[in-house]
């Protein structure tokens, strides 16, 4: 069972989901912070696996929150758990840290599909949000200089470690890169962002 913690100031939504976790055997005993300050104070007293981050919080702004969180726990994954779906927001959270992206609405089984999916090292959109980021998507995509390199040493089988030694940067701004390339092409994993690459000829 993974240890999450739950970033939201609504007692009902936070307690639901605390006891869906438990009944699908996700997690024994999620511990819930109603604050971005108590978020940082559980976070120090304890090693979690998995955040679930509202934007919407009552002393500060959960996008800011998801980027210091990704900065100081670059191994913790965050899972946005929001009521908010405009592309703005998800790309915010994306490209400050979050690994997935789920409505408040979406199904039981879905915020589960999440966990597992964001836990496994891959990006996670709920389903309303995967439609209406793919047609963002089918827009021209614009790769920058350092994005295309990037993308080049990708698809050539580099390791985030060696592709951070050629390019004279560290290994997490790497990793940053890499999970914002996976976001504008719309792919799930390196697998299919190697696939994007090549039929669409970007490298």
């Amino acid at each position: 069972m993974y240890k999450i913690l739950i970033v939201d100031d609504h007692p009902v939504l936070a307690g639901g989901l605390k006891s869906l976790l438990s009944e699908y055997k996700v997690c024994s005993n999620a511990d819930i912070a109603p604050t971005g300050k108590e978020c940082a104070r559980k976070m120090d007293t304890s090693e979690y696996d998995l955040i679930f981050l509202d934007i919407n919080l009552p002393d500060i702004n959960g996008i800011v929150l998801c980027e210091t969180i990704h900065t100081n726990y670059p191994k913790v994954k965050i899972l946005a758990l929001t009521s908010f779906s405009e592309f703005t927001y998800v790309n915010n959270m994306l490209t400050n840290g979050a690994s997935g992206y789920v409505l408040k609405n979406a199904m039981p089984e879905e915020i589960i599909k999440g966990v597992e999916t964001v836990m496994n090292g891959e990006i996670f959109l709920c389903h309303e949000v995967d439609i209406f980021m793919k047609k963002e998507s089918d827009k021209h995509v614009f790769l920058t200089h350092r994005e295309t390199d990037l993308l080049r040493l990708i698809t050539e089988g580099y390791t985030n470690q060696e592709i951070a030694d050629k390019l004279f940067l560290g290994a997490e701004t790497i990793k940053s890169y890499r999970k914002n390339l996976l976001f504008k092409l719309n792919a799930k994993n390196t697998a299919a962002l190697v696939k994007i690459a090549l039929e669409e000829k970007l490298v």
